[in-house]
């Protein structure tokens, strides 16, 4: 194109100072014979400085245009010329610039045009409204064909060959309909690409800027994502992020319903800040992996407790018994999660989550406490992806880069003995089908607000985020209804990963302290066989509260059989094989529960009963 460009608008463009005096004369001479302007002695360095600073066509303006392409010339030189013509050049419409002319007229960047297709946007900066080729083809045919035509007559070795042949009809040129004639119909502009638009927004402003993201994963992604929200209730808007879990770079990402006002399209919602739910859940499991406190196969007492003024619940307000850790990380039960963070440390939590690049926003003047379990901070989704490349790698943590240009920051975070055993416990099958061999992980913020789904086999990280910008709440959904079949979708789009290595094997033994049954789960410093010997109550817990609408179980575990349960020191009747009994309160008020063992230990729980609701 810059060939043709120079061929028809400045032939002596490498040669004149910005003014072509051969030029105007020709032109004046042209002027003086026909009584009227035939041709242009404007310099492609004039034209620039006429885009520069439009002026009324006159005598005057001509001479000030005159004395500015000599002061471009001289300062920029011509390349500079040539930048400042490409870049602010009108192509029809509210396209400026020639990448956009060639994007929005043929779908292709300028360095992918036909000849004839560089031949109509040599010409519609001339007459832009006149020559756009979606309203008058006709027009844009005739002018590529004198301007293919004038080339050749100038240099018949560059531009006389069959290549650039004017095509019939004008749609092998401009893009109308092949066979239809000439001035009926035209082009229709086609979109520009503005891929990863919120995230490019934000990036440094540079002649060239790198980004580690793959665009033909960038656009499969986009058009999953858009296909997503045509089924999303109104306001509602999601994000998700594709990270390389090795070197932390972002493969490809969706920040929001770009110019979607109702569902904030502006904001790049992968920085939004937003509570993260049970999704900081593995974290807290690996940790306490790594301290001994317990193992995948520790039993954890899912069951009532109080922590000072705090009382968590899981999210069905149900409870499990005594379950496994495993199992307790895979159903995302709440009561066994806040009490490992209780042995591990809600400060020492959130600062190792730092150092890994994940900074917790709490409410001013707060400090980390055991709600940091069940999503009582904020958080980012790329912060939550990041940290999930640790559980899918070496366990060491670090931002994700988004420029090429970043260096991998890699900090200490996670055991690399521990992450994969992690990992395994989060792999198993989608609920409603999708590729096998990844780990993921769902969360749901109070009310709704927001739906997570995390997910990650060896090679790529994935993370999902469903909800409405502004945080009202979205009735029902949830991480594993909303977000959940997202991800799974979205690692259809994706390559799939070399087998897992089988995690190192995990023992009892390799706890040093091991969860004693009792809902505070206090470490009990022996081996988990000699810690369930002992009597235990084991629900209801110390401070439990009930209802008065129904039967209690009362359960122990430990001590020696055959065991007798009593409520105020009056027997309850039951099987001497078991190791529970059946009480229906007679109403609301405060209970002792008490079981004895064969040889006479005890263990207490005292419990308020309120009326039923």
């Amino acid at each position: 194109m810059l060939d043709l460009l120079i061929a028809v608008e400045d032939r002596r463009f490498w040669v004149h100072p910005g003014v072509d005096p051969v030029a105007l004369a020709r032109a004046t001479i042209q002027m003086l014979r026909a009584g009227r302007v035939v041709s242009g002695g404007s310099t492609l360095a004039m034209q620039a400085a006429r885009l520069l600073h439009p002026r009324p066509r006159t005598m005057r303006s001509k001479l000030i245009e005159m004395a500015r392409a000599l002061q471009l010339e001289l300062r920029y030189g011509r390349a500079g010329v040539l930048e400042i013509w490409l870049t602010l050049a009108p192509f029809g419409g509210n396209l400026e610039g020639v990448r956009a002319g060639s994007m929005a007229w043929f779908g292709v960047p300028p360095i992918a045009l036909e000849p004839a297709q560089a031949a109509l946007l040599v010409a519609i900066p001339r007459r832009p409204e006149a020559l756009r080729p979606d309203r008058h083809p006709g027009a844009a045919h005739a002018v590529v064909a004198r301007v293919l035509a004038g080339a050749a007559a100038r240099d018949p070795t560059s531009w006389g060959g069959p290549r650039d042949a004017v095509p019939e009809p004008v749609g092998a040129a401009v893009g109308a309909p092949v066979g239809a004639p000439v001035g009926e119909g035209g082009i229709q502009r086609h979109s520009m690409p503005r891929h990863a638009a919120q995230i490019v927004a934000s990036l440094p402003r540079a002649p060239v800027v790198r980004t580690t993201l793959d665009l033909p994963l960038q656009t499969a992604l986009e058009r999953l994502a858009q296909e997503r929200l045509q089924t999303l209730p109104p306001r509602v808007s999601l994000a998700i992020v594709i990270a390389d879990a090795e070197t932390r770079e972002v493969r490809a990402a969706f920040a929001g319903a770009w110019r979607d006002e109702a569902r904030a399209g502006a904001l790049d919602l992968t920085r939004a800040v937003r509570s993260p739910g049970s999704a900081l859940k593995p974290f807290i499991y690996a940790m306490a992996f790594a301290e001994g406190v317990a193992g995948p196969e520790t039993r954890l007492a899912d069951l009532p407790h109080r922590y000072g003024a705090y009382a968590p619940e899981n999210f069905d307000r149900g409870f499990a018994g005594n379950i496994t850790a495993a199992e307790a990380l895979r159903r995302s039960l709440n009561l066994p999660a806040v009490a490992l963070l209780d042995q591990v440390g809600a400060l020492r939590f959130a600062a190792t989550l730092q150092q890994a690049g994940a900074t917790l926003r709490l409410p001013q003047g707060a400090d980390p406490s055991l709600p940091l379990a069940l999503g009582g901070e904020g958080i980012t989704l790329r912060e939550v992806v990041g940290l999930y490349c640790a559980l899918a790698s070496d366990g060491t943590g670090g931002a994700l880069r988004l420029l090429a240009t970043d260096a991998r920051d890699a900090t200490p975070f996670l055991s690399s003995q521990v992450a994969p055993i992690v990992a395994d416990v989060l792999t198993h099958p989608f609920p409603n089908g999708g590729p096998a061999g990844v780990a993921w992980k769902t969360g749901t913020s109070w009310g709704g607000r927001d739906a997570w789904a995390f997910g990650f086999d060896r090679r790529h990280v994935v993370g999902v985020w469903v909800g409405r910008p502004d945080g009202t709440a979205m009735p029902a959904a949830t991480g594993a209804s909303t977000a959940l079949p997202l991800l799974a979708h979205v690692f259809d789009l994706l390559p799939k990963a070399p087998r897992a290595v089988a995690p190192p094997t995990w023992t009892n033994a390799q706890s040093t302290r091991q969860r004693d049954g009792n809902a505070g789960g206090r470490p009990s410093g022996q081996p988990e066989q000699a810690a369930t010997d002992a009597l235990q109550m084991l629900f209801p817990p110390p401070g439990a509260v009930l209802s008065a609408d129904g039967a209690v179980t009362i359960r122990a575990m430990g001590g020696r059989r055959p065991l007798s349960f009593l409520v105020d020191g009056a027997p309850l009747t039951t099987e001497a094989a078991r190791r529970e009994a059946t009480w229906r309160p007679p109403g609301p008020g405060f209970y002792r529960l008490t079981v004895l063992d064969a040889e006479g230990e005890a263990a207490h729980a005292g419990v308020q009963v309120r009326p039923a609701p």
